[in-house]
């Protein structure tokens, strides 16, 4: 009579091999399965968790039978090696608070570059560069980034818009009296007919002053004041600009408004009922 009963065979839920395959193999019953279920090899339940973790040391992951926690323990690591894995969890945290921060600094210090270039550029390069020499360091580093949002913020008033649906529906009423369908542009915007975009908007806006003192260099010559210059060049641009963008939309107002859908053709008609003349004498023959 044996003295305790005989041990069910063990089987690897993973590989599906029993202890009989590999005697040497370590065996581990890591949850509460019982059955066919519980044994598992030691270096399958490692590749398991590998899979799930995916590189996470540090996860939980569950039986996925019973959902029994897996209990992993790591062995005891040395000082150097605690020390850099702090070091390491830290670097983690902060990186997307470095990175932020050095994204904000590059384009604090970009719009301060552009700001100084741009002063410089206005009112000439040697009476720029003596006026912020002597202007007070805290006003420059606040002053000079907000020349480039200014110059942003400026270029989203569309006052030429407002000019142009005035003068639509002026035209409008004048060929057609105050009734009638008044036809519909496309709409503005994003994405719409007028091709506004982030990117547009960002580059006039950041161009508009080299325009500005082109512009002056060649209406307004007799001018001394490169300052001056500058500014009637830009006035003198956007203007320009203005009516001519006012133009163009009221030429395609009085397009869309002349437009008419054609009649349907009188051969496709025609065609259409002499086929189904044919069909009707075709049924009545038979």
């Amino acid at each position: 009579m044996a003295n305790s009963e005989e041990q069910p065979e063990k089987h690897c839920w993973v590989c599906f091999a029993t202890e009989r395959d590999d005697y040497c193999a370590e065996w581990v019953s890591p949850c509460r399965c019982k059955g066919c279920t519980k044994w598992i090899h030691q270096s399958c339940l490692q590749r398991w968790l590998d899979e799930k973790q995916k590189g996470n040391s540090s996860g939980v992951v569950n039986c996925p039978q019973c959902g029994t926690e897996y209990r992993i323990i790591f062995p005891r690591m040395g000082p150097v090696v605690y020390f850099l894995q702090q070091v390491d969890r830290a670097l983690s945290r902060i990186s997307p608070f470095a990175a932020v921060g050095v994204v904000v600094g590059t384009v604090y210090w970009s719009a301060v570059t552009y700001g100084a270039v741009t002063v410089m550029q206005v009112v000439g390069h040697k009476k720029g560069l003596y006026v912020m020499e002597r202007a007070d360091p805290l006003f420059l580093l606040m002053g000079l980034p907000t020349i480039p949002v200014l110059l942003v913020l400026g270029k989203m008033i569309r006052w030429e818009e407002y000019l142009v649906r005035v003068w639509q529906k002026y035209s409008y009423k004048r060929q057609s009296g105050s009734s009638g369908y008044q036809p519909r542009l496309p709409a503005e915007g994003p994405g719409s007919g007028d091709h506004l975009s982030v990117s547009r908007t960002l580059c006039g806006a950041l161009v508009f002053p080299s325009i500005a003192s082109v512009v002056g260099r060649l209406l307004f010559r007799k001018v001394p004041s490169n300052l001056q210059r500058t500014i009637l060049g830009g006035i003198a641009f956007v203007l320009i600009k203005g009516v001519l963008k006012m133009y163009f939309k009221q030429q395609q107002y009085i397009i869309h408004t002349n437009r008419h859908i054609l009649n349907y053709p009188e051969r496709h008609r025609d065609g259409q009922a002499g086929v189904a003349q044919e069909d009707t004498e075709d049924s009545g023959n038979e």
